[in-house]
């Protein structure tokens, strides 16, 4: 039986389609472990990152919330306590950042308001700037917790590695 043009055409696309590989060299994804180093930016406040892909917005260990208005716009104001990798002492740096939104996590004990604020963070060597929700993440390991819309963006997470990348962001992609 003959074949049409377009059975031709379209037998032909498929087996082009099939026979390329998946990603080319340049186009290979960034592969992360599922614990990184980051940079809070601008004040460069380093912390390490678990990327969970369990969870859908990023958050931040954030104490001392304080909710404020600022030139008619709602505010937040709040600390993050880390402990320096080199010396092994606590450090504290307060942030003002504007509300984007708010959302409401439901949990074991009820239900809470978290105010979700943009902060810029360098992971690897690119800035990105994301949503994280705050909230006390004190009893937990890692003071920030990438989530999917923030992963999106950022590449593959191979849950056998950790720390791939040191955040090296130049002044050109950190948009300071």
């Amino acid at each position: 039986m003959a074949r049409s043009a377009l059975q031709w055409l379209a037998a032909a696309g498929v087996a082009l389609l099939l026979a390329q590989p998946a990603f080319s060299a340049s186009s290979q994804p960034k592969v992360f472990g599922w614990v990184e180093e980051g940079l809070l930016l601008p004040e460069k406040v380093s912390v390490k990152i678990k990327l969970d892909t369990g969870a859908l917005t990023s958050s931040l260990d954030a104490k001392d919330i304080e909710r404020f208005k600022k030139d008619g716009e709602k505010w937040v104001r709040f600390s993050v306590t880390l402990k320096d990798s080199d010396t092994g002492k606590l450090t504290s740096t307060t942030f003002e950042r504007r509300i984007e939104r708010n959302i409401k996590v439901r949990g074991a004990g009820g239900a809470e308001r978290r105010p979700v604020v943009l902060m810029k963070m360098c992971i690897g060597n690119q800035v990105y700037n994301e949503q994280f929700s705050l909230n006390n993440r004190g009893k937990m390991v890692y003071p920030v917790l990438i989530g999917r819309r923030t992963l999106e963006n950022l590449g593959a997470v191979d849950v056998s590695k950790t720390f791939t990348m040191e955040p090296k962001c130049s002044k050109m992609n950190s948009g300071l």
